[in-house]
């Protein structure tokens, strides 16, 4: 969407000179704004949902901030019904010249701040794939019936789902509420990202490492953990971030064999977002382990 001179006035950042498209992503118009003195902002703007699109956003960065370095919230709010999102210009340098050892240290500190249960105060209805986030005090019942079976029910109702995948689906998801409801596999609700992949954990310039555009929500740390696993698209996490992550807060043993079913989350947001369905989204992959 073009943004015009009379939208710009509208905005509480004065005297701006230059607005320049950027890269911010595949959900928000993204700009870069310079004012006359020389400040540098970026916005990302959505058009027609309003200022509470970002909202999930803010709190999100608020609560990661007590562990790690997070962008510079300048505002948020609407003009008409557009909701945007100011932060302060930040440079960064390539993820693979940064240090992954502070960022492995940084997203551990964010997963020992812990809550009583899982979800988030508030849920997020206005993306392509809504979040119900109300409280659960078990873990697998917030993840099978809030997280997974919501989306293989879209992909049902949208031609993308097989034989294969229900008969596969249903063993994965049985083996899943059974391994949590072991007591010796009791999961402590964590502060997460929600969307650990490499373009949401940034460098700046000199080296030191940032989060991004946060999902957040209390739950098992190893749904973070396991997109960092995901293929280079995803990741590119290398041997010093997971010594950084294991110096602060070990990972539970095991881990390996327990990420598919993490991942198998994002494979299905994937395939919902960009309408991905076929055999190449991964989804027949995943299940086949099961």
């Amino acid at each position: 969407m073009l943004i015009d001179k009379h939208w710009i006035a509208q905005l509480p950042i004065k005297n701006i000179k230059f607005v320049t498209p950027v890269s911010g992503g595949f959900m928000n118009a993204a700009y870069c704004l310079q004012t006359d003195d020389h400040q540098k902002y970026f916005m990302k703007m959505q058009p027609g949902k309003g200022k509470r699109f970002f909202q999930y956003e803010v709190d999100g960065l608020k609560l990661v901030s007590q562990a790690a370095t997070v962008p510079k919230l300048v505002t948020y709010g609407q003009v008409g019904s557009d909701g945007y999102l100011i932060l302060k210009w930040q440079k960064f340098m390539k993820f693979d010249q940064g240090n992954q050892y502070e960022l492995g240290k940084m997203v551990a500190k964010m997963h020992q701040i812990h809550a009583k249960r899982f979800g988030f105060n508030y849920g997020f209805h206005l993306g392509d794939i809504p979040k119900d986030n109300h409280w659960q005090t078990s873990w697998s019942t917030f993840y099978v019936k809030q997280r997974l079976d919501p989306s293989v029910k879209y992909l049902k109702q949208h031609g993308g789902w097989s034989d294969f995948r229900e008969r596969h689906y249903r063993k994965m998801r049985q083996a899943f509420i059974d391994y949590y409801a072991d007591p010796k596999n009791k999961v402590i609700p964590s502060l997460l990202h929600g969307d650990l992949w490499s373009g949401n954990c940034e460098f700046t310039t000199d080296g030191k490492p940032m989060l991004i555009d946060p999902n957040v929500i209390f739950g098992d740390r190893e749904l973070d953990l396991s997109l960092t696993k995901m293929p280079s698209s995803y990741g590119n996490f290398n041997a010093e971030f997971y010594r950084g992550y294991n110096n602060v807060y070990p990972s539970k043993p095991g881990f390996e064999h327990r990420m598919w079913w993490y991942q198998f989350n994002y494979v299905l947001n994937d395939a919902i977002t960009f309408n991905n369905v076929g055999k190449k989204s991964g989804i027949d992959q995943l299940l086949a382990k099961f």
